[in-house]
């Protein structure tokens, strides 16, 4: 039986290299306009994570909140991402990646209204939970769905880009936030979700989804529809075929079918917890803890970001995702650390003035280079090196495991920050070294190839 598997394997992974002709340079109106709905929710996820940031003070204020409940408020984004990524893998196997997002809608919309009606905690909090457990299942979809509709050489950008308006959205929030009614701006965070609803007709279903539920003929239709009606789409259709067919025979594709060796640099590839959500939820208290304008700060900030995210979109398919990621990840170990160094001439009453500007200019390495790859590149990486039939288990213990280390993260934040300030960022800082060299040892590179290609590659290795 082992036998058999491996000759089956690899004669599957021989006709996706010779017959994967995708028109990988089409780019098409229902790809834009596809790319456009899920880069509307990539956004909405952005504005959420951004919210926490500048409100936290009039929040605290006008509700009355003590530190200990806002820290709280802040981290249940994170714990109902939590309780998403544990359902996120199956529902958007059993709805359809196209069906999930209608599901979103009705998520985003309640956990707003909650928040910007909130006179009690509780409805605060529980719009919250909401709100991250809706991000917890679009972490995943987003780009699952973008990697199985994209051309192979479009892919990368493609979701880097998508990517790119999460950061956007938490631009928007470092901007504008200071400035707005907390009320408020949880109102503006609805006009997302109430644009991209009537868009949802017209855009297609993943034509690999439909392929692995059996439904061919929309998946031939779906398929033409995205590379352009003058497209040759025979062999990459018949690829895909192909693929899921010899996927289905040999495995179950249950959660159990993702601990064998293959498997295992992929699994923890977003178990690094470095204070991406630390930075994220509260850079406003960072910045005014050391002496900074919040509002400077925040703007600031705001243009980094997005000067990053464009550059490292603009690379991702021409150095490649493991090429940025060690960029990226270097770039947090010495951002974080920078950061403790300017906290920690602060608290010694040295340089007072120069630690100010030591610390500002730490938090724009640290979130742009967090912005450059690590924000993205490892959700692309798992959207493309999971088969289909395993797809789904390996989203939902991805999802899981990243989103409890960034529960960790803000929930301890505050916390550890009254503790030692410096010595908060130095733990990050070690932490993100370690991810340094986890990626240069165990992360692979897929740029330039079809999934088909990535996943009979891993399948077919020793």
């Amino acid at each position: 039986m082992g036998e058999e598997r491996a000759t089956v394997l690899q004669s599957e992974s021989l006709l996706v290299r010779e017959g994967a002709g995708e028109n990988s340079s089409s780019v098409t109106t229902t790809l834009v306009l596809s790319t456009f709905v899920a880069a509307s929710i990539s956004f909405g996820v952005g504005y959420i994570a951004g919210y926490t940031s500048p409100t936290q003070s009039v929040i605290m204020e006008d509700l009355g909140l003590s530190i200990a409940e806002f820290s709280l408020f802040g981290s249940l984004l994170n714990l109902g991402s939590i309780l998403g990524a544990l359902v996120s893998g199956k529902t958007v196997d059993l709805l359809g990646r196209k069906g999930t997002m209608w599901v979103l809608y009705i998520f985003y919309i309640v956990g707003w209204l909650a928040i910007a009606f909130a006179k009690v905690p509780w409805l605060l909090d529980v719009g919250r939970l909401l709100l991250g457990f809706s991000n917890g299942i679009a972490g995943y979809l987003l780009p699952v769905y973008l990697a199985e509709i994209t051309p192979k050489n479009l892919r990368g950008r493609f979701t880097a880009g998508v990517q790119m308006m999460a950061i956007l959205g938490l631009s928007t929030m470092y901007i504008v936030g200071p400035f707005i009614n907390w009320r408020i701006l949880a109102l503006i965070g609805i006009i997302p979700s109430l644009v991209q609803l009537p868009l949802l007709i017209y855009i297609p279903e993943s034509p690999r989804w439909l392929v692995n539920v059996g439904r061919e003929e929309e998946f031939e239709t779906v398929l033409r529809s995205l590379r352009g009606k003058k497209a040759n789409v025979f062999e990459e259709a018949a690829s895909i075929k192909d693929y899921t067919d010899s996927l289905k025979r040999l495995s179950g594709g249950g959660m159990l079918d993702l601990f064998q060796p293959k498997y295992y640099h992929s699994l923890i590839v977003l178990q690094h917890s470095g204070g991406s959500n630390a930075y994220t939820y509260y850079s406003g208290v960072i910045f005014t803890s050391v002496g900074l304008s919040k509002y400077v700060g925040l703007s600031t900030l705001a243009v980094i970001q997005m000067i990053t995210a464009i550059v490292g979109a603009s690379l991702i398919d021409k150095f490649g995702r493991r090429a940025l990621l060690l960029v990226s990840s270097a770039g947090l170990c010495f951002g974080s650390f920078l950061t403790g160094i300017s906290f920690l001439l602060q608290g010694h009453h040295l340089w007072s003035e120069e630690a100010r500007i030591l610390a500002l200019i730490s938090i724009w390495v640290y979130m742009g280079s967090y912005q450059a790859g690590m924000e993205g590149i490892p959700w692309v990486i798992v959207a493309e090196i999971f088969p289909i039939n395993v797809k789904g288990a390996a989203g939902s213990l991805a999802g899981l495991t990243g989103n409890i280390c960034s529960w960790t993260v803000s929930y301890n934040f505050n916390f550890l920050f009254q503790w030692s300030s410096a010595g908060t960022f130095f733990i990050y800082s070690a932490i993100c070294g370690v991810c340094v060299i986890f990626i240069a040892k165990m992360v692979p590179e897929t740029k330039g190839r079809t999934l088909e290609e990535i996943q009979a590659s891993l399948t077919t290795s020793p």
